[in-house]
């Protein structure tokens, strides 16, 4: 497989599609604005005007957008990826959305001969960068299997988690995890602040102990020096959290830690603060 259509140009599609670039791959790109593309353009990308342009006669297509109702407008209807992809082609949406949806897609890309994954990616725009995502993928196993190449560009970590909805239903598991980390790690700073320990010192202390996880290695220092710059969206991790509670629920699990995590989000997005990282949860404890 040569011919990539990637739709969805942000945060960490951009760096995504540069990767499959470097590896080889023709990207075809669509974005909603078209200005976002113009890195991978200037790069050699093809730009096409539509999603149905972006996902007619390519071996794969890549979706990586915002919401679930983003997902649903690029795969279904007249100009969607299901009635413009080519018989045969894998469909790969990479966006973290709802495994209802995920299973929907799967169903309706088979019945056009289609191949549909859903791979949901962790490792924020520095993994994205780095080529060094963890991507979770459901489907079929000769599916995943067939499209190793294409993973393999973007991330180091992948795995294969089963039927269709699967890699959605690991991404929420993953999400769940995080939303208690990265709050314990905006308490732990925000105890070291105003107890008057130097932060950083703090953070290297037990960052290598018990203590220690991604959310503290890298956005503890973020949250320590103010720097709010979104390596993944506020807003985004609240849509997260909130499909992981709707699937807890459908089953009669209670999460009250995601449930209270996702309050406090919401909270900074009602001040504004929805279009930040999530490292800005530390803003939450300020007094």
């Amino acid at each position: 497989m040569k011919k990539i259509g990637f739709i969805g140009i942000g945060v960490m599609g951009s760096a995504m599609a540069l990767n499959l670039m470097k590896k080889g791959f023709e990207v075809s790109v669509y974005t909603r604005t078209k200005s976002k593309a113009d890195k991978l353009i200037s790069q050699g990308a093809q730009w096409c005007g539509s999603v149905g342009e972006c996902a007619r006669n390519k071996d794969a297509v890549i979706t990586i957008v915002g919401y679930p109702k983003d997902v649903e407008e690029v795969y279904f209807g007249e100009n969607g990826i299901i009635e413009n992809a080519k018989e045969g082609s894998y469909i790969i949406d990479m966006t973290t959305t709802s495994p209802k949806l995920s299973e929907r897609i799967f169903e309706a890309a088979a019945a056009k001969g289609l191949k549909a994954l859903d791979a949901p990616v962790s490792g924020g725009d520095i993994g994205a960068e780095k080529g060094t995502l963890a991507i979770m993928v459901g489907g079929r196993k000769e599916d995943f299997d067939a499209c190793a190449d294409i993973f393999g560009a973007m991330g180091t970590n992948i795995r294969y988690e089963g039927k269709a909805g699967s890699g959605q239903h690991v991404k929420m598991a993953n999400q769940i995890a995080i939303a208690g980390t990265v709050c314990g790690v905006a308490e732990a700073v925000s105890y070291a602040k105003v107890m008057g320990v130097d932060v950083n010192i703090m953070l290297d202390t037990i960052s290598s102990g018990a203590a220690g996880s991604w959310q503290m290695s890298n956005n503890g220092p973020k949250m320590a020096s103010g720097d709010y710059a979104p390596g993944f969206f506020i807003k985004h991790f609240i849509k997260d959290m909130k499909i992981a509670d709707e699937e807890a629920l459908s089953k009669g699990l209670s999460l009250t830690v995601l449930e209270d995590v996702c309050a406090k989000f919401k909270e900074l997005e009602s001040k504004g603060m929805g279009d930040l990282g999530t490292q800005a949860i530390i803003e939450y404890y300020k007094k």
